[in-house]
């Protein structure tokens, strides 16, 4: 069987799957209305893109060979998951084993036209560089727009993205200046469910979401409960967790659940040190106390107010003296 036989057949799969998914939907069922409608525009948007992709190898558009160090990845980031790094890695060995049946998509580059880039498929890609081979790939013309919605589209039928990995991507959809309708497309979700996504990503800091990963298991409701209870502390109060052995050496999951149990945990009461100072020939009192990461200076009477406007006015230079002093 010819490639292009086998991508018809497994396009024609994926559409009568999800046309009987549609069939077996009880109408009678009720949820919470952003995710159903969600679900329904993501297998409007999948049947239509199986149908757009076997119109395409049908009509001829080839499958090529390409050298992987010529193709770079995509403008905006997905995923969070990890690239394949070795040979062990179960996707390299599936193509290392079976080849690489499914081609990867991608577009000239839009800066060089000697070169392309991904616009989905970048593991695939990443494994068939550490096999050494050359990537299956199509090459087609496609503008900014085009690569995100496909992008989108692409990981939705794949069902490969976490929610937080959904909600990274439509922020930085958004941070590089794309409308909103064209995210929601890319997305196939609504505008309720949309602003969900980057909310998440806005408030939870980028640092603490690449820390714990796409954690599948946590799901929508988990990570908008997260959001939700964010404060400015809660960022200063992971720091030790997050730099810890023990979180790092934990799986994604496992990670999100060390966050959520240590932000749940009452804290105990720590030993404030606190001590006076009284500079000589001088009204003013200053109370320094030192809590945990807390550092207090209070200055009190006299010549305090512009002691302390001439301290703040100095404080990059005292700063800058701190450090030359380390």
């Amino acid at each position: 069987m010819s490639r292009r036989d086998r991508l018809k057949g497994l396009f024609d799969d994926t559409a009568q799957e999800l046309a009987a998914a549609n069939l077996d939907d009880d109408a009678s069922t009720r949820g919470p209305a952003g995710p159903v409608r969600s679900m329904a525009l993501t297998l409007g948007r999948m049947e239509e893109e199986c149908r757009a992709m076997q119109e395409a190898l049908l009509s001829g558009e080839r499958v090529v060979e390409l050298e992987p160090d010529a193709i770079d990845m995509s403008f905006v980031r997905d995923r969070l998951a990890d690239m394949p790094r070795d040979l062990d890695d179960e996707l390299v060995r599936s193509i290392g084993e079976n080849g690489q049946e499914v081609p990867i998509l991608v577009r000239v580059h839009p800066d060089d036209d000697q070169r392309y880039q991904v616009v989905y498929g970048h593991r695939r890609l990443q494994a068939v560089r550490l096999l050494g081979r050359k990537v299956q790939a199509i090459i087609r013309k496609l503008d900014d727009v085009d690569v995100v919605i496909a992008q989108g589209i692409e990981n939705s039928a794949r069902r490969n993205l976490s929610y937080v990995e959904r909600a990274v991507f439509a922020f930085n959809l958004e941070s590089k200046g794309f409308e909103r309708p064209v995210i929601m497309k890319a997305l196939s979700t609504d505008k309720t469910e949309l602003s969900k996504l980057i909310s998440v990503a806005k408030t939870i800091p980028m640092d603490v979401i690449v820390a714990i990963g796409a954690a599948p298991a946590a799901g929508r409701r988990k990570w908008l409960a997260l959001a939700q209870g964010w404060t400015s502390a809660t960022a200063s109060r992971l720091r030790t967790l997050l730099a810890s052995e023990q979180f790092t050496s934990e799986g994604t999951d496992r990670r999100f659940d060390l966050v959520v149990a240590e932000l749940a945990r009452k804290l105990e009461k720590q030993d404030a040190t606190e001590f006076e100072w009284t500079p000589q020939d001088s009204k003013i009192r200053g109370r320094i106390r030192k809590t945990g990461d807390s550092f207090t200076i209070a200055l009190k009477t006299g010549d305090a107010a512009d002691f302390g406007d001439y301290l703040s006015g100095r404080l990059d230079e005292l700063y800058d003296a701190f450090k030359s002093a380390k």
